[in-house]
């Protein structure tokens, strides 16, 4: 009896072991950038739904966060909304001697969220820089009311962050500027604050008011939409990124291959951004 309990035992341990290595092999990590972290879970859930077999985790806390996560080891995919940089691309050269992966998975702009209560619509690129720089204080000096700007932005490991500064504010953010964990929080802080201003993915702009957006003085201004962006004449796109420390093959390529596919690139829009084709 004891012999046969032991067989038992033996054959569920087997069992066991052959489905912790079966998930294993189909477990999928992506971490990094928390603009594309609702846009990367839709893809997930959509895929593991058709592929039952397979787990994909989705998790945030930004893009530098996630490209740290792929050079320690800790991730299979990185999501980032900037490029990659020089010394990142060494780091992964030096510690796997492959060369890294860049898919460029989506398109978004970049939208200045204002509050729906500023008589403010429109703004130039520049006039922008220099309010999160701190060198406009006053909604005034831009056609607006007689108060102080209050600015909201991301923080510094967000991609978000790197390419606004890159970008649009082209020197250091005003110290005023609070720092806010992630996009949603920073829409949620405007929609509460008549006088702000803070910046993110198109995505998450919800009661707010997007602000238009001119490439400079004598140019119209134009809100973040697919046609906009496709066409590049919203000044302030981007495409989003993943990134892997070498060729993905078995699962991670079917699942980037259907991230590419025409069914994945639809579900970009139902979430707020657009096709990278």
């Amino acid at each position: 009896m004891k012999a046969t309990k032991f067989k038992i035992t033996a054959v569920l341990v087997v069992i066991m072991a052959i489905g912790f290595s079966f998930t294993t092999l189909n477990k999928i990590t992506i971490k990094g950038s928390d603009t594309m972290v609702i846009l990367s879970q839709q893809w997930a859930e959509a895929y593991m739904k058709k592929h039952p077999e397979t787990t994909i985790q989705v998790t945030g806390g930004g893009s530098g966060v996630g490209i740290a996560a792929l050079i320690n080891g800790s991730t299979e995919i990185a999501n980032s909304s900037r490029p990659i940089k020089p010394a990142e691309l060494e780091k992964i050269k030096a510690k796997y001697n492959k060369n890294s992966i860049e898919i460029a998975c989506a398109k978004d702009g970049l939208s200045v969220f204002l509050n729906k209560g500023n008589t403010v619509s429109e703004l130039t690129v520049e006039q922008i820089g220099a309010i999160f720089s701190g060198k406009i204080t006053n909604w005034k000096k831009v056609g607006g009311a007689d108060a102080e700007i209050q600015l909201y932005g991301r923080e510094s490991s967000s991609g978000t962050f790197e390419f606004f500064k890159e970008h649009v504010v082209k020197t250091d953010f005003s110290p005023s500027c609070q720092t806010l964990p992630g996009t949603a929080a920073i829409v949620n802080a405007v929609k509460k604050d008549k006088y702000s201003i803070g910046y993110g993915g198109a995505a998450y702009a919800e009661d707010v008011k997007d602000c238009k957006v001119k490439k400079d003085a004598k140019s119209k201004g134009v809100l973040p939409t697919e046609a906009t962006v496709r066409n590049k004449t919203y000044p302030i796109s981007r495409y989003l990124y993943m990134y892997m420390k070498s060729k993905p093959t078995g699962e991670t390529k079917k699942f980037i291959d259907w991230i590419l596919s025409s069914e994945g690139q639809k579900m970009i829009v139902t979430v707020g951004y657009f096709p990278v084709k």
